[in-house]
C-alpha cells in the first residue's frame, strides 16, 4: 500500500484506544497507518456544560479542521458525538460494528442502592441532558450537578465526592477496562443516537482512505445508527435537547424506540415502532416527524428558549 493512512485522534484514554482499535484492523488488511493526536475544545474546556457552549460537534470540530487542512487523513469518533450533517467535503467512511449502547450508573458504594434511589437525598452527575431528563422522569425529587472531563477524570471525581453516582456510556468504560463493580445498567434509559458506535470520517475525496475504511464497515450498525441519526437530525434543528433513540435489528425486523424529554423530565413523547428491515427508508425521519406533531415542535420550542435563556 503506497500511502500511509494518518489517523487523527483526540488524545484521552478512549478516544486513543477507539483509534488504535482502527489502526489494527486497517494494519491487519495490510496499510500503512500512522497517529495523530490533538485536544479539542470539549477536552479543554471542563468549566460549563456542553449545551452551554453553544458548539455543535465540539468534540470532532478540531479534527475536521485538521482533515481539511490536510494535517491527518481520517479521523475516528464516538458516533454520538458527531454533528448529523458534517462539514463540506467530509463523509462517513465507515461504522464499526457496534458496542454495547446502553447508559450504566456507576454508584459510590452503599449498603442499599435500591432503598438509597427511593429517597430524595441523591445527587446524580451527569453533563447530559438527555441523562438527567430521563432520570428525572424517573426519580423527580433527586439533585443533579454537572460532570465534565474524560472517563477517567469523571470516575476520579465521582469516587471523590459525597454523590449517589455517575452516569456513563457502558461502551467508554467496557472499551478501556473501566467498568467497577459497583455499577447498573441503566435498561429503562433510551440511550444517546448512535451510542456505542465508532464512526470513521475521510475527505470525499480521498478515494484511497475511503475504500480502506469501507472494508470495516459493519451493514447492521451503519443502517440502525442511520435511523437513529435520522430522527435526531429531523427532531432536533440543530439544538442540543433530550433525545433517545435506539435501532436494533434481528432477524430482517427493525425495532425502533425513541423519545424527546422536556428539560425537567416531566414531558415524553417517544415513538416505539417495529418493521420489516427492507422497509426503513425515511424511518428515522417519519418517526421524528409523529413526535414532532403529537406535541414535539412546542416542546422543542420551549427546550429552545430555555436553553437560549440560560447561556
Amino acid at each position: 500500500m503506497e500511502k500511509t493512512i494518518r489517523i487523527g485522534t483526540r488524545d484521552s484514554e478512549l478516544a486513543l484506544w477507539q483509534a488504535r482499535h482502527v489502526q489494527q484492523q486497517l494494519e491487519a488488511l495490510g496499510y500503512t497507518t500512522e497517529l495523530v493526536s490533538v485536544k479539542s475544545t470539549g477536552d479543554l474546556i471542563l468549566d460549563k456544560p456542553l449545551y452551554e457552549m453553544g458548539i455543535t460537534g465540539i468534540f470532532t470540530k478540531t479534527l475536521d479542521v485538521a482533515m481539511i487542512n490536510g494535517a491527518v487523513d481520517i479521523a475516528v469518533h464516538s458516533m454520538k458525538d458527531v454533528p448529523t450533517r458534517l462539514p463540506r467535503g467530509i463523509v462517513q467512511a465507515a461504522v464499526l460494528k457496534r458496542a454495547p449502547s446502553a447508559d450504566i450508573l456507576v454508584y459510590n458504594p452503599t449498603e442499599n442502592l435500591e432503598n438509597r434511589l427511593k429517597s430524595a437525598e441523591n445527587t446524580i452527575a451527569t453533563g447530559s441532558l438527555r441523562r438527567k431528563a430521563q432520570w428525572l422522569h424517573r426519580y423527580p425529587e433527586h439533585h443533579f450537578t454537572d460532570l465534565r472531563g474524560n472517563v477517567n477524570t469523571r470516575l476520579k471525581k465521582l469516587k471523590e465526592s459525597d454523590w449517589t453516582g455517575a452516569i456513563f456510556a457502558k461502551a467508554g468504560l467496557e472499551r478501556i477496562d473501566l467498568i467497577p463493580k459497583n455499577h447498573i445498567e441503566l435498561d429503562w434509559m433510551i440511550p444517546a443516537p448512535a451510542q456505542g458506535a465508532m464512526v470513521i470520517a475521510a475527505m470525499e475525496k480521498d478515494t484511497f482512505c475511503r475504500e480502506a475504511c469501507a472494508k470495516l464497515n459493519d451493514p447492521t450498525a451503519a443502517i440502525a445508527t442511520s435511523i437513529e441519526r435520522e430522527f435526531l437530525s429531523v427532531l432536533e434543528g440543530g439544538c442540543t435537547a433530550p433525545i433517545g433513540a435506539l435501532a436494533k435489528i434481528e432477524d430482517r425486523k427493525l425495532h425502533f424506540e425513541a423519545a424527546l424529554f422536556s428539560l425537567d423530565g416531566l414531558k415524553k413523547i417517544g415513538v416505539d415502532r417495529s418493521i420489516d428491515l427492507n422497509k426503513n427508508r425515511n424511518f428515522g425521519s417519519m418517526c421524528a416527524t409523529e413526535v414532532l406533531e403529537n406535541g414535539g415542535k412546542a416542546l422543542m420550542a420551549e427546550i429552545k428558549a430555555t436553553l437560549n435563556t440560560e447561556v
